[in-house]
């Protein structure tokens, strides 16, 4: 049962006025009728004024959600890491203990594999990393629990374990048939733009994953539908991780 007490949740990120998380705490606030809980925006222009928040707020924040850019240089403010945020080295979730620490775990592993399952068939063995940002870290994570393997996918490459987008030829999009892109390209107002990958060697046989959200259908999930591939936006596992979050917080 949760408290009815005064109690602070919010989303530390930059410029994050189109959030799905605060619309999305209000409603299950207003639904569980917990009237003396409320959502906030930490929307911080640097990761240095996350400490002006816990000494002005640090009384009522019960827990705090993160995103991007800030995944991985948040790690620095915390006390405790989640086993599996160890792992991942990336955190979107931070609890505030009763003692005062910070702990942080990662709820986006939770959100993108409940998702992502149900969608895979047989042939769905090796995956392709779009970006390696903290949420991508956490796409890994996922998959390699699934034992899927991947390869990520950056602007330059480093080695056999990430391709740059110039890496990318006919063969290894035949290979790699699920395409999951972590990386913010083509979310609003940009939705014009698509990560640079060859579409036209993607097949029905392919499952392209796009984080975003916003829009519904990005240009890179409408290119891979053209070519009759399964297509999958982020809501869903922002609505799983967001459950996640709610339930580390409540529990003892």
């Amino acid at each position: 049962m949760v408290e009815k007490e005064n109690k602070t949740f919010g989303l530390l990120g930059k410029n994050i006025e189109y959030s799905f998380s605060r619309g999305y705490f209000s409603k299950k606030f207003e639904k569980l009728n917990l009237q003396q809980h409320k959502y906030v925006n930490f929307d911080l222009q640097k990761i240095a004024d996350f400490s002006s928040i816990i000494k002005k707020d640090s009384q009522s924040i019960a827990g705090i959600n993160v995103t991007i850019p800030y995944k991985q240089e948040v790690l620095q403010y915390l006390d405790l890491l989640d086993e599996t945020a160890q792992e991942i080295g990336a955190v979107n979730t931070i609890k505030f203990l009763k003692n005062g620490q910070l702990k942080g775990y990662n709820s986006d592993v939770v959100g993108f594999e409940k998702s992502l399952l149900p969608l895979l068939e047989k042939h769905h063995n090796n995956a392709l990393i779009l970006g390696t940002g903290g949420a991508s870290k956490a796409v890994a994570f996922a998959l390699k629990k699934n034992n899927i393997k991947f390869k990520f996918v950056s602007r330059n490459s480093q080695g056999l374990d990430i391709l740059s987008y110039q890496d990318i030829t006919k063969e290894i999009i035949e290979k790699y048939s699920i395409i999951i892109n972590s990386t913010p390209v083509g979310t609003t107002p940009d939705v014009e733009k698509s990560p640079n990958i060859p579409y036209q060697f993607i097949t029905k046989n392919h499952l392209l994953y796009d984080l975003i959200y916003n829009p519904e259908v990005t240009q890179f999930l409408s290119k891979g539908r053209a070519n009759g591939a399964i297509i999958k936006n982020g809501y869903e596992m922002l609505q799983l991780q967001a459950e996640e979050s709610w339930r580390i917080w409540n529990e003892e």
